[in-house]
């Protein structure tokens, strides 16, 4: 743990009571891994941090590999890890003699020779210990979604840490239990989320919490026995300079398009398939482009082969910001069909792009579209192609949803308006520990 009592001298600087009223805060926002070309929490991340840094506050992001890309004012601090997912071999080989001296390079290595998802920890032990020799250089700590038991450590030292979770992991883990074929497949799977329990333990004892809905603040309290008064709901603000509507892009007549981990159950890709291969009978021109990898070997290419679509789905990834925004602009329509979201970011995205968006009930879809989109039942494709169907047939109401989406885009998700609530937050926080 961390030195309490040299803390508490650094609780009475001139910098930390300049903190505490209408002074630029200096906070260091943590983040395990943040590239925004293979995740949503990388963009997350970018624009959360630029929105701080456009109010006037000192923002380094403190973040592990793969890195992410900021905007100029915003400091990029790296956090090395050993990076295994990156190595050739999977990183099976990437162990040396040095890394033994280090307790968290060990553990990196051989929790992920084990199976497990080491990062969210092994990164919390770096930040503390960056921070533990910095410490007197900022005012407050936010987290990305790591939870990890680091964070207790610079909790402790005075330095107060509010915590961003977009959703509970465990309800990752209860869809893919579900979906897994056999015994093997499970124990893989409880193994990978072996970091779970560490987030339980540290979100109760986190200063104050962040949300991104309504519905993720219920799940979470309930999950993570996080005290409903520690919760915070602050929408996901999008950058509507590059997700605007784009005339001169011309819109398909029949493409769907969809943002989805091919083999995430929790995305319910695997949904909008057989929805689609529904929908071909009557819509044999009909496209269906995902932004996301697919797996060769995994279960949406085996579906993928048995209804005979491996050629006719589109697999696009890597796309930067401004890609992203002309995909959502070329489409039909827009489809969410997770079985879970904590926010849907995707979906907000392309309201604000104009395209009319289909969405399940599935966690937080609903509160995120209001009336600007259609909602269907999670995990019933008969239901979703029944909606997509309706939208193709009926320009008008296509053109009613774009409308209304881009104006509740341009209402609700805001980066100044969540800048601003994310600076009460990081006041009041400070405040607290004064």
């Amino acid at each position: 743990m961390l030195d309490t009592t040299l803390a508490d001298a650094a609780d009475q600087s001139p910098a930390r009571r300049a903190a505490r009223s209408d002074g630029p805060l200096r906070i260091a926002f943590l983040s395990y891994r943040s590239d925004p070309k293979v995740g949503g929490q990388g963009v997350y991340l970018a624009q959360a941090a630029a929105a701080l840094a456009a109010r006037g506050h000192q923002v380094d992001v403190l973040s592990g590999p793969p890195y992410p890309d900021l905007a100029p004012g915003v400091r990029l601090v790296k956090i090395p890890s050993l990076d295994l997912y990156a190595q050739p071999h999977n990183g099976h080989r990437a162990l040396r003699p040095r890394h033994l001296l280090s307790w968290a390079d060990t553990a990196e290595y051989f929790g992920h020779l084990s199976g497990k998802f080491m990062e969210p920890y092994t990164f919390g032990r770096r930040a503390a210990r960056y921070l533990r020799r910095r410490r007197d250089d900022y005012d407050v700590v936010i987290d990305n979604q790591s939870l990890c038991y680091g964070l207790l450590d610079i909790q402790a030292a005075g330095l107060p840490v509010v915590g961003v979770i977009h959703h509970p992991i465990r309800r990752d883990v209860e869809l893919a239990l579900a979906a897994a074929p056999d015994w093997k497949a499970r124990w893989l799977i409880r193994r990978w989320y072996g970091f779970l329990p560490m987030q339980e333990r540290v979100a109760p004892r986190l200063s104050s919490v962040i949300v991104v809905s309504e519905t993720a603040g219920r799940d979470i309290s309930a999950c993570l026995k996080v005290d409903p008064a520690r919760i915070n709901a602050v929408p996901l603000g999008i950058d509507q300079e590059i997700f605007r509507p784009q005339p001169d892009l011309r819109r398909r007549e029949r493409r769907l398009l969809t943002t989805a981990s091919a083999d995430v159950p929790l995305k319910g890709l695997g949904v909008l398939i057989d929805a689609y291969a529904r929908l071909l009978t009557d819509y044999p021109d009909l496209e269906l482009v995902v932004i996301g990898k697919l797996k060769p070997d995994g279960a949406t290419a085996r579906r993928l082969e048995a209804l005979g679509l491996t050629e006719r789905v589109s697999f696009i990834s890597g796309l930067s910001n401004e890609e992203m925004a002309e995909q959502y602009a070329r489409a039909t329509i827009c489809v969410t069909p997770s079985l879970y979201e904590g926010f849907g970011l995707p979906a907000a995205e392309a309201m604000s792009c104009a395209a009319p968006v289909v969405v399940t009930d599935g966690g937080a879809l609903p509160e995120v579209v209001g009336e600007a989109g259609v909602v269907v039942r999670r995990g019933d494709p008969e239901a979703l192609a029944a909606a997509v169907s309706q939208l193709l047939d009926d320009p008008a109401k296509r053109s009613a949803l774009s409308e209304a989406g881009r104006r509740r885009a341009r209402e609700v998700f805001s980066w100044a308006r969540a800048g601003a609530a994310y600076e009460q937050i990081l006041r009041e926080a400070v405040a607290a520990r004064c």
